[in-house]
């Protein structure tokens, strides 16, 4: 059991891998910006960095002449004070389309946004070191994102989306073989991301010693690391204690041991493979919008949101550490409850007498 793997230090230790690869395709001071981040970054936010600045140099190298002939890896910090405003405008611009190794790349508002904001982290490091004089990221505004119509299912969807699961009906005969071993499996997992709104990659994570039946709690790593404790209901507790005595009975692949939800090899199931059950399961739904494990997060939230009229109690379930993210999210539904605001005080009774209802 002490050689069973702990999913979130092996992703860690496997975003390590992939840093050092983006790493020895980047400036050699940027490892200088990534030191100096790490203690309050994740592995995972500080790879998407280093992946986006490679675009950046990438782009300077082919668009600047002068910066043409040296390469990438032997660019100066001093490179950094002679890009101009007008250099990362046009960046942003280049972005929004272009083609690498014969590759189709595009980027929407959010990809630029992101984009933009690890140019600004990066160049921000720099200037409060004093390392250089300018700048020009500070600025460019980052781009207005237009926000999405949050799509959620309703409870006839959710009942739907589960007695799918449940029954199969609908599945084609090559999934139909495959459902019977998995069917209790993913009902647990479909009915534990609805009734607790965790986020997929907190799901795949889960231990069999993270669920707690004595207080109907399951302990998460959260995005930044730290540790929470969620509490599920009924319905959740039974999938998990039907699927746990199946689980009992197989014996894992050796390093996924304490993996709560195992894949069809008896490894620890990934968040692709989730991904494409819960895809599997809603395209089989007539009429069911076209759903993610984000979408069902969304669906508990809005639940939620509708019982408790809690905007920081949603917040906090959900993990954000922000509750304005969770407002900006459910921004329809707080307009909906101030409209009933607007309906649930009287002033002054109504009466038949009254000179405003009496008849000329």
């Amino acid at each position: 059991m002490e050689n069973s793997k702990n999913y979130h230090d092996e992703q860690n230790n496997l975003n390590t891998l992939r840093m050092r690869e983006v790493m020895s395709t980047l400036p050699h001071f940027c490892r200088q910006f990534f030191r100096g981040i790490q203690e309050y970054t994740s592995s995972r936010t500080r790879l998407a960095y280093a992946y986006d600045l490679r675009v950046f140099f990438e782009f300077l190298h082919s668009h600047n002449s002068a910066l043409s002939q040296t390469d990438i890896t032997e660019f100066p910090l001093t490179v950094l004070d002679q890009i101009m405003r007008e250099d990362i405008e046009e960046y942003m611009d280049y972005i929004t389309y272009y083609i690498k190794d014969g590759k189709e790349y595009t980027n929407n508002e959010r990809g630029k946004k992101r984009k933009l904001s690890a140019l600004k982290s990066f160049y921000n490091y720099f200037f409060c070191a004093e390392l250089i004089k300018t700048n020009p990221a500070a600025l460019v505004p980052l781009p207005k994102q237009h926000e999405k119509e949050i799509v959620r299912l309703d409870v006839d969807e959710v009942a739907i989306l589960l007695d799918q699961v449940e029954d199969g009906e609908n599945l084609t005969k090559s999934q139909l073989k495959y459902h019977n071993k998995t069917k209790i499996r993913d009902i647990a997992l479909l009915t534990l991301l609805l009734g607790t709104g965790i986020r997929v990659s907190e799901c795949v994570g889960l231990d069999i010693h993270d669920v707690d039946f004595k207080n109907n709690g399951i302990k998460i790593r959260r995005k930044g690391g730290y540790e929470a404790i969620i509490y599920f209901g009924d319905e959740v507790a039974d999938a998990l204690h039907n699927y746990l005595e199946k689980r009992h009975h197989i014996i894992p692949m050796e390093g996924h041991e304490n993996a709560l939800f195992l894949s069809m090899q008896n490894r620890r199931i990934t968040v692709r493979a989730v991904e494409n059950l819960v895809k599997k399961y809603a395209s089989n739904v007539t009429g069911l919008k076209k759903i993610t494990p984000h979408k069902l997060r969304s669906t508990y939230g809005t639940a939620l949101y509708h019982e408790t009229g809690d905007i920081y109690l949603v917040a906090d379930v959900l993990g954000h550490k922000d509750v304005n993210t969770t407002r900006k999210h459910y921004a329809a539904l707080e307009d909906n409850r101030r409209r009933m605001a607007a309906k649930a005080v009287q002033l002054r009774e109504k009466t038949s007498d009254h000179p405003a209802n009496s008849e000329l």
